[in-house]
């Protein structure tokens, strides 16, 4: 499989959320749009600390991240962002390293989006094309009546 890129908008979610409440100028909410790659071997989406800062991302916490090589890290962790992705969106904390966007399997299993192997792209699950879909179970408890 060859590298997947996709055109990702990127929106603090704080200032989407005042914005949305009418206490922020919407010209004043902080995004950008960035080619991001798919990780599909990463958990978290990745932030590059230059991109969490134009997006003015505080950062609560570390957590400890480890490398496809077997090397642990203690990364900044950020509040969260709002992605947009092929017209689907999602909020996710994010970590902060490197020096490119990755999307990993959260943000595609909230946005119901595939990755095309062949094509080298990212598709809608065809199973659900024109919007997100998540499976979850119900909870039953053994002898409780409905």
């Amino acid at each position: 499989m060859g590298e997947v890129r996709v055109t990702t908008k990127l929106t603090n979610a704080i200032d989407e959320g005042i914005a949305r409440r009418g206490q922020l100028d919407p010209s004043k909410v902080r995004s950008c749009e960035v080619e991001a790659i798919i990780d599909t071997g990463a958990v978290n989406c990745v932030l590059p600390p230059f991109i969490a800062d134009s997006l003015g991302l505080a950062r609560p916490f570390k957590q400890v991240a480890q490398y496809a090589d077997g090397r642990q890290e203690a990364v900044e962790v950020t509040e969260p962002i709002l992605l947009e992705i092929l017209g689907r969106r999602v909020y996710e904390e994010c970590l902060v390293l490197g020096d490119e966007v990755l999307i990993g399997q959260t943000a595609l299993e909230s946005t119901d989006l595939l990755v095309d192997c062949r094509e080298n792209r990212l598709i809608p699950n065809p199973a659900h094309p024109n919007q997100p879909v998540i499976r979850i179970r119900e909870l039953r408890i053994p002898n409780q009546t409905k």
